[in-house]
């Protein structure tokens, strides 16, 4: 039977999980929010205390690694000085280098979609929590088709936007998937203690049955 507080304290990583999925109501802890728009600071979409937007931010997104920014190309002081500091640092270049390794997506009968690129997609977002992320690949078998493809959308659309933001963004995004990489390493090392336990389990089982137990 479900825990009458799991509406206000959702499961965590490494949690009992129902055979049938999670329940898809069970996956955030509270409302995601919406992906950022141009202007606005990507630190508001992780809580209190990050310095507000520039007032009228309107440089155009980092140029491509390798290529000089000038102020004729619309960059001012500070998006140069940014620049400087991250070096080959653009959103996404940290999430990149790691693995869906040891993510064990659980079957799903109803639904038909690539688990890697899902996968991928997940990790490289700094909106979700590593709980949430735990979650929602546990809610997969009970999740619509449709609720899969405008997932996969809304985390698509994410990863674009937070890449339009100006330079003057990027220290910060840099901070954050920086954060969001330890978590998702966390998060492997959670699936691989499960089913380590499970084969333990399974072990005891198979002992207590030659056993006559």
């Amino acid at each position: 039977m479900a825990d009458p507080q799991q509406g206000t304290n959702p499961p965590r990583p490494g949690d009992p999980v129902p055979t049938e999925g999670l329940d898809p109501t069970q996956v955030f802890g509270s409302p995601p929010p919406p992906p950022p728009q141009k202007g606005q600071a990507a630190a508001g979409q992780q809580g209190a205390g990050a310095p507000p937007p520039p007032p009228q931010d309107t440089s155009p997104p980092p140029p491509p690694v390798g290529t000089a920014a000038t102020k004729e190309m619309g960059y001012d002081d500070d998006d140069l000085k940014i620049l400087t500091e991250v070096g080959n640092y653009r959103f996404g270049t940290i999430t990149v280098t790691l693995t869906n390794d040891n993510i064990l997506v659980p079957q799903h009968t109803g639904t038909t979609f690539d688990e890697q690129r899902f996968l991928t997609l997940l990790r490289g977002s700094i909106s979700l929590t590593r709980d949430e992320k735990w979650r929602i690949i546990q809610a997969i078998p009970k999740l619509s088709q449709y609720q899969i493809d405008e997932l996969q959308n809304i985390l698509e659309e994410e990863k674009f936007k937070f890449t339009q933001l100006s330079p003057k963004h990027l220290k910060h995004l840099q901070q954050l998937e920086r954060k969001h990489s330890e978590d998702w390493k966390d998060l492997q090392s959670v699936f691989v203690q499960g089913e380590a336990k499970k084969k333990e389990a399974s072990q005891a089982d198979e002992i207590r049955k030659q056993l006559g137990l």
